[in-house]
């Protein structure tokens, strides 16, 4: 179970297969649920050039490896992984990476939510948008993860 805040730009999928094929034993997990977060060029109805994400060095990682534990304690996992990015990001770009292994799906799915969902309201990361016209604003709030589409 790791934690891994990268300053520059990452290719989620090589983060996640270099992690497993580090971490993880063949035959011992039957279900990879994976979550790819990448930045929007849009918010509360503005258009989006850029963004930084500012966090805590030290503060940051404890906090989402006590999320991490926390699925841990919930559910069956072999392992789980977050990676998240810091610094200048551009629309398009990957911010986050949450993945669960566990031997079936119902664990990985439910743990892998859980972990983005927890790390979007606890984890101390503070985020600065960049507008098309070229002035900046904090984001003060995350949007709701658990919004479901009209009936």
């Amino acid at each position: 179970m790791a934690v891994t805040i990268y300053p520059d730009s990452f290719d989620p999928w090589q983060a996640l297969q270099q992690h497993q094929d580090s971490r993880l034993q063949s035959g011992k997990f039957g279900a990879t649920a994976t979550f790819v977060g990448t930045m929007r060029d849009f918010n509360e109805g503005d258009d989006v050039q850029g963004m930084t994400l500012e966090h805590y060095p030290g503060m940051t990682e404890s906090q989402l490896q006590l999320i991490i534990d926390e699925a841990a304690q919930q559910w069956p996992l072999e392992d789980s992984f977050i990676a998240h990015r810091v610094g200048p990001i551009l629309p398009g770009e990957p911010i986050v990476l949450v993945a669960c292994w566990s031997a079936h799906r119902a664990a990985a799915f439910d743990a892998c939510r859980f972990l983005m969902e927890a790390l979007k309201s606890k984890a101390p990361f503070w985020k600065k948008e960049t507008l098309a016209d070229n002035s900046q604003r904090w984001v003060e709030k995350n949007t709701d993860g658990y919004s479901h589409p009209p009936a």
